[in-house]
């Protein structure tokens, strides 16, 4: 059996695949981004996933992407833990912005972004992935993701700069105390999550002028920062994966249009995309 696995920093999806490349399973677990996890915890979730558990000795080869696999020495601690599970197993370990570089792939060059609870960009042409920028981080970079989408609108409610219907939403929904906010930022070593499940509220209500406006200026960010620097911006199209870029289309295209550039297709779960360029490209070799 073969497991491949795209894995951002709140859940990851996990198909299981015959030797033939035929579908078996699909299931799903929490994200195992090594820089926001214990990755000895690891094992142990996925013990807690009766799918896997139950396949754990048939699968021999493991196709892992994932967010924060963007250096060495996090594919290593993925790779020694994954091996505790699936101790039968080789082991591919890669960062989940190849799995949607392959996953956003139609055949032609293309800027290829991540707008999740992170974000992230690249160039790739079919074979090689270029990547110009790094990634930085929820505190730092993630421009335009659920988590920056969720920071923003707490803190336009905290100093008190949300309309007046809006503020009354958000307090009778979350009912949030700073010192809850604070701990959960500075002592949650998922706080990137918890951050962009602060998103969700703008979702709700996302004809909502100000909220647009909000959406908007933190795409036009995003592209700035993530996908202007790139030479290509210019002539190729531009493909998204991710549930921000899927639910915002149409803001996403109106920011996109500020730069004059070209958005191609937006994919909101890459798995199946990523399957089928295991099948095409991968399995085959």
């Amino acid at each position: 059996m073969i497991a491949i696995a795209d894995g951002g920093s709140t859940k990851c999806d996990w198909v299981i695949l015959n030797h033939e490349g035929n579908f078996l399973h699909k299931t799903e677990t929490i994200g195992f981004n090594p820089n926001l996890i214990d990755v000895e915890k690891i094992p142990t979730e996925l013990q807690n996933n009766t799918l896997l558990f139950d396949a754990r000795f048939k699968i021999n080869r493991v196709f892992f992407y994932g967010s924060g696999c963007g250096i060495r020495e996090n594919c290593d601690k993925i790779e020694h833990a994954l091996s505790k599970f699936f101790t039968r197993s080789e082991f591919v370990i890669k960062e989940d912005l190849t799995a949607a570089a392959y996953s956003a792939y139609n055949g032609k060059p293309a800027i290829v972004c991540i707008l999740g609870t992170g974000s992230n960009s690249c160039f790739f042409d079919g074979e090689n992935i270029k990547r110009e920028l790094p990634s930085l981080g929820f505190m730092l970079g993630d421009d335009g993701s659920g988590c920056a989408l969720g920071k923003i609108l707490v803190k336009n409610y905290f100093m008190k700069k949300l309309p007046p219907d809006l503020h009354k939403n958000f307090s009778e929904t979350y009912q949030l105390e700073i010192d809850e906010l604070i701990k959960n930022i500075y002592h949650n070593p998922r706080a990137n999550a918890y951050l962009a499940n602060f998103s969700k509220f703008i979702l709700e209500r996302k004809n909502h002028p100000f909220l647009q406006h909000l959406v908007f200026q933190e795409l036009k960010n995003y592209f700035e920062f993530q996908v202007l620097p790139y030479e290509e911006s210019k002539t190729c199209e531009i493909n998204f994966v991710g549930s921000i870029a899927f639910y915002y289309e149409d803001i996403l295209r109106a920011a996109a249009a500020e730069f004059h550039l070209n958005i191609g297709s937006i994919v909101q779960k890459p798995i199946e995309k990523l399957v089928e360029y295991h099948r095409k490209y991968i399995l085959r070799s």
